[in-house]
């Protein structure tokens, strides 16, 4: 089995949405520092990103309190208006795809790191791993297999060089009785409007 070194330098790139379906699909909440602090001891944590798409038109984004949290506290945040837009069915749906930033991103970096950490199970990604494994890089894929259905498509988990199911992680990045201790805010419940590939 693959592992981290402590001199490889590492990045991580972390679809906040997608991620956000994989934890509430495994029934547990994400404490982003916690997140971190374990990525952090597993190499030279180079840079952190995290991708969400945010309602601009509105009063009161639920979304807005963790992602200046996040950006205050050691994330580099990357975000875009999302899309209002109704469905073949009248439903009311919102879409926030953030693969295109994702790509330009871990692109670039593939020169300045050794080690690409990607929190997603989207299989549209599989192309990009392959890049970045060409680069010189190593991939790992962080998602799960242990929803009904998986929330990782198999040819992403059979590109990476290591695949970390998140299940696997709970004990260590879950949001325990401690968040109060440095107001972390709440994930907001977004990922049900939003369009999760």
């Amino acid at each position: 089995m693959m592992k981290f070194y402590p001199t490889e330098k590492v990045a991580l790139f972390i679809d906040g949405a997608n991620l956000h379906a994989a934890a509430r699909g495994l029934g547990f909440d994400i404490d982003y520092r916690r997140l971190l602090t374990e990525f952090a001891a597993k190499g030279i944590l180079v840079r952190a990103f995290y991708y969400t798409a945010i309602m601009e038109d509105q009063d009161y984004s639920p979304l807005r309190p963790l992602v200046d949290w996040l950006d205050y506290n050691g994330y580099t945040m990357v975000t875009k208006p999302a899309k209002e837009f109704t469905d073949a069915s009248g439903r009311r749906k919102i879409k926030g795809n953030m693969d295109v930033e994702i790509t330009l991103d871990v692109v670039r970096m593939t020169r300045h790191v050794d080690h690409i950490v990607l929190f997603s199970g989207d299989g549209d990604f599989r192309r990009l791993i392959e890049h970045a494994q060409g680069e010189g890089c190593r991939v790992t894929v962080v998602s799960t297999i242990n929803t009904n259905p998986p929330m990782v498509a198999d040819e992403l988990r059979r590109q990476s060089d290591m695949f970390i199911d998140l299940a696997d992680l709970e004990k260590t990045i879950s949001r325990g009785p401690t968040r109060e201790a440095h107001h972390e805010p709440a994930e907001a419940d977004y990922a049900d409007e939003f369009d999760v590939e």
